[in-house]
């Protein structure tokens, strides 16, 4: 895996376009549990972070409870060329739980319809978690910004890393 020509920058925009992810913890037995979840992005000028709401009682809140350490995927497939792999960028990081009322969690729900529909509806007497994910400063992706045709000529050049600007941990 090597350092390549994309930037955080890219990384970043396209990570803004989407709101679904699959969040991996650490269970109680050690073993990795992952599930898909819905996310919303800290505003550009703050730290760069992700939130997640979801019911208290859902198991992720208790594996993050017992171990911090996460990592989130997002996948960015290929609409009209369907059997070409997705892309992907995945964050490792540490969680932790905020607010709801918190403004950089309203802001990141606020920027999608479907999460602006969920903290919307979401009725008073519901105990909601939001889990904000701190990512380490390493980022790193498979094909995201990469044509495929120069995937197909060389599938080592697929897989790099970027950093996180240190302003923005």
């Amino acid at each position: 895996m090597t350092e390549y020509r994309v930037g955080f920058e890219v990384v970043e925009r396209e990570v803004r376009k989407k709101s679904f992810g699959v969040l991996s913890v650490v269970d109680s037995k050690l073993r990795p549990h992952s599930t898909g979840i819905l996310y919303g992005v800290s505003p550009p000028q703050s730290k760069f972070a992700f939130y997640i709401m979801v019911g208290s009682r859902y198991a992720k809140v208790r594996h993050i409870k017992r171990n911090p350490n996460v990592s989130l995927v997002v996948t960015f497939p290929h609409y009209y060329i369907r059997f070409a792999p997705a892309s992907y960028a995945m964050f490792r990081g540490v969680a932790d739980f905020v607010p709801i009322e918190d403004k950089d969690v309203q802001w990141a729900f606020r920027q999608s319809r479907i999460l602006r529909m969920n903290i919307d509806s979401t009725p008073i007497e519901y105990d909601v978690a939001v889990i904000r994910i701190q990512p380490e400063p390493t980022v790193f992706c498979c094909g995201l910004g990469i044509g495929l045709l120069e995937l197909r000529r060389s599938h080592e050049t697929g897989s790099y890393k970027v950093k996180i600007p240190g302003h923005r941990l």
